[in-house]
């Protein structure tokens, strides 16, 4: 089991945890390591955790896309579960459309109707 905390995810379940809106903050350490090897293990399981918002609920932390800028600590295909104070969205095996869905259940919810929208406009939902 993994448990490892990220800046930011898209809709589609990558994380950048390294950077804000382009700018580094931190480095990756062993991140993408322990979230494959928990994916690879038998019964493994790999958490991503996040607040949902940041700046007083004002700036949502899952995003439609990553910034301009971002780098990308943990692909999508290796996040398993993706976690928030609202709940767990869990992406492993899922489609981008059932991604972008789980991801946006787990946004505050003042963000969620942006967000629902945002993944139509995007081609996701």
């Amino acid at each position: 089991m993994s448990i490892n905390a990220t800046v930011a995810v898209d809709l589609i379940g990558q994380c950048a945890s390294e950077t804000v809106a382009g700018s580094y903050y931190s480095s990756s350490g062993g991140q993408a390591d322990f979230a494959s090897g928990a994916k690879y293990s038998e019964g493994g399981q790999a958490f991503v955790v996040l607040h949902s918002t940041a700046k007083d609920g004002t700036i949502s932390k899952i995003v439609p896309q990553l910034a301009t800028g971002d780098v990308v600590t943990t692909l999508k295909n290796t996040v398993d579960k993706v976690v928030t104070e609202w709940g767990v969205a869990e992406l492993r095996g899922r489609s981008i459309r059932e991604r972008a869905v789980a991801l946006t259940a787990i946004a505050h919810p003042d963000q969620r109707d942006r967000l629902a929208f945002d993944a139509t406009r995007l081609g996701f939902c």
